[in-house]
């Protein structure tokens, strides 16, 4: 791995990359509005399942997916990428994500991705990039992570020292499991989170909400 290839994954990753990653919490504005998570550890706690058993395992086996699919195979895993969105705004969480991180990619890097949804984006984009795979599944979920507690920090609200205790915390737990997921084959796709999807549903009807999802 190449000192290039580092730097890119990083800019692709970081929050100053124009994909919206600030505008949305993923659920996780209702889970604080309901009490579910009132301090560090209850996020912890729910960032633990989110990355083992939620979609952000469930976005690493799409993103692998894409990074190893043939030209006329893509589609289908952007169209099952879609079909597992547990949740119209996790649907528009990942479409407008991916949207965004495409556009920015052709216009910058010249690629021709077009609208995938995020993860499948991503993975298309290092494939094309010759990037490797493994450390952008890592640095991926890294990324998802550092945005929800970084969402938490303003909603709970946590202290800047608190969030940053907590990624690192969960830092082994993110290079796991995506070493897990890499090895799991599109159709053994699963999400066993179902009180972040139904978090992730009331938060369409929330009546007071800073986030977009």
């Amino acid at each position: 791995m190449t000192t290039d290839a580092v730097l890119t994954l990083t800019q692709w990753l970081s929050p100053g990359f124009p994909v919206g990653a600030f505008a949305y919490s993923h659920g996780l504005e209702t889970a604080i509005e309901t009490q579910k998570i009132t301090h560090a550890k209850h996020l912890e706690s729910w960032l633990t399942d989110l990355v083992c058993h939620g979609s952000g395992y469930a976005d690493l086996v799409i993103l692998a997916a894409a990074y190893q699919a043939d030209d006329d195979m893509l589609a289908e895993v952007d169209a099952t990428a879609r079909a597992f969105a547990a949740s119209a705004e996790r649907l528009l969480e990942t479409e407008q994500q991916g949207a965004a991180f495409a556009r920015t990619l052709d216009a910058v890097w010249k690629t021709r991705i077009g609208p995938l949804t995020y993860p499948v984006a991503v993975g298309r984009a290092a494939r094309l990039l010759r990037l490797p795979l493994d450390i952008t599944a890592r640095m991926y979920l890294h990324a998802l992570v550092a945005n929800l507690i970084s969402a938490s920090v303003r909603l709970v609200p946590l202290g800047q020292t608190e969030g940053q205790a907590a990624l690192a915390a969960l830092s082994p737990l993110i290079r796991s499991t995506a070493a897990k997921a890499l090895k799991t084959p599109l159709p053994h796709l699963s999400s066993q989170c179902f009180a972040l999807d139904i978090a992730a549903m009331h938060h369409e009807v929330q009546y007071s909400k800073v986030f977009r999802t």
